[in-house]
């Protein structure tokens, strides 16, 4: 589980691609600051998505293997070396829960369709696939590749954040122009809830579960 408080910005060193380039691939990326005490078969949170460290080879670089589906359903698949991505270790069970509950589990691609600098801020909007709009809510918490952001405004597929100056200088969302693309987790309660109610109330069981009065009642009933 991560919080979304982006601990450094890295950098891809590599991308592999095993068996051609629509199949998986193998990921090395920089960061100096996440890998100073992890270890093989850790979480690192790579701009949104969760993946396992598989290698350290040392000097502040860490090796993941990438899923062809993660490629497909994520913005990972726009890397390229040199390209910066935001990086989190899993949150410790002791520290303190600065975001929300981030998964690392993208739910869709966001696209950054307008930009509004404001004295020291950017209001920022971005599309998303309308099915995920639903679980989006005003002043509720959601994940920009990696980033726990406060929404400011939702429409039907649309919805829009603003960036602080810490935001803006130490994650790569300060970088990203209109266009950009952006990995988009809701926040995992709102699906379990739809989930729950969509289920319905499960069936009561026992002797609680009977609508008819028992004996004792009929006879309280009679008196």
């Amino acid at each position: 589980m991560f919080t979304g408080i982006v601990e450094e910005v890295g950098e891809v060193v590599e991308i592999v691609h095993p068996g051609g380039p629509e199949d998986d691939a193998r990921l090395t990326l920089r960061g100096p600051r996440v890998t100073s005490d992890v270890h093989r078969g850790d979480s690192i949170c790579v701009s949104g998505v969760c993946l396992t460290v598989t290698e350290l080879p040392g000097d502040g670089v860490f090796v993941a293997d990438v899923m062809p589906e993660t490629l497909r359903r994520t913005a990972l698949g726009d890397l390229q070396p040199g390209s910066p991505v935001n990086l989190e270790r899993a949150v410790r069970a002791d520290a303190r829960l600065g975001g929300h509950v981030v998964q690392g589990h993208v739910d869709g691609v966001g696209v950054i369709t307008r930009r509004s600098p404001g004295p020291r801020w950017d209001d920022v909007e971005i599309t998303i696939p309308a099915d995920l709009a639903r679980y989006v809510a005003e002043k509720g918490s959601v994940t920009v590749s990696g980033v726990s952001l406060t929404v400011t405004s939702v429409g039907s597929d649309v919805f829009g954040v603003s960036l602080i100056p810490t935001t803006l200088s130490e994650t790569t969302l300060g970088g990203l122009g209109i266009g950009g693309r952006v990995n988009i987790e809701v926040d995992v309660i709102a699906k379990y809830v739809e989930r729950l109610l969509a289920a319905g109330a499960p069936p009561r069981t026992g002797q609680d579960s009977s609508t008819e009065p028992t004996d004792s009642q009929r006879d309280q009933d009679a008196r």
